[in-house]
């Protein structure tokens, strides 16, 4: 366990929030968001779901004063991973996304590769490792 800096724990909650938002959106209108950005309507509802488990994970880190670094640090990387693999899935012939969805497809990878950049600091800022 570390001391969570407040930049860290700000990351965080900006995640969650942002997160939880798409969680709701893509579980509940999968498929109005399916024929919006012309993206499988299944896609979008599992990515939803998973947000879901995703969102609780990330808002109980923003919670804590004290959070366990690898933990964050997974956080960290499959942010990065999330990007990376947004830009690929565009380049790939898995889906044929409209201009909507390839702009909402680009905005979701560069906000959440910006998430991924503000845990970094963020974890950096933070204390020493303290008692459990």
């Amino acid at each position: 366990m570390i001391d969570a800096s407040i930049s860290l724990r700000r990351a965080l909650l900006a995640d969650a929030v942002f997160s939880g938002v798409a969680a709701l959106g893509f579980t509940f209108y999968a498929g109005a968001f399916a024929t919006l950005f012309n993206l499988p309507e299944a896609l979008l509802r599992e990515t939803g779901l998973f947000l879901i488990a995703y969102t609780a994970l990330v808002g109980w880190l923003a919670s804590r004063t004290a959070v366990p670094k690898p933990l964050v640090l997974l956080v960290v990387v499959g942010n990065a991973a999330w990007t990376v693999g947004s830009i690929a899935l565009l380049f790939s012939s898995a889906v044929s996304p409209n201009l909507a969805g390839e702009l909402m497809v680009v905005a979701q990878a560069i906000a959440t590769g910006v998430f991924a950049e503000l845990q970094y600091i963020g974890l950096r800022k933070s204390g020493s490792m303290v008692a459990a």
